[in-house]
């Protein structure tokens, strides 16, 4: 999870999927209820990725969140904490 200014926190999930010939992109069923509802969302499309490049995204993406200590947490409350001011 990374805080941005307006204290919300983003985040993030990703799938597999294939563009359909009238343009549809099908989204995994466990991927809405993740998402708030009216919430909006950016997409980004990727193709041409080779399985090697998403072993070596998925490897970076593991050793990413390995860093981040559930404990870690209570800097997150401090940020929006004004009384620490």
């Amino acid at each position: 999870m990374i805080q941005v200014s307006e204290g919300k926190a983003m985040k993030t999930t990703d799938f597999r999927g294939e563009l359909t010939p009238n343009g549809q992109i099908a989204v995994p069923p466990e991927i809405p209820s993740q998402v708030p509802p009216r919430e909006t969302v950016q997409v980004v499309l990727q193709w041409g990725v080779s399985v090697d490049d998403a072993a070596w995204r998925a490897a970076g993406r593991r050793r990413f969140e390995t860093a981040y200590a559930a404990d870690d947490s209570v800097y997150e409350l401090l940020i929006h904490d004004t009384s620490t001011r």
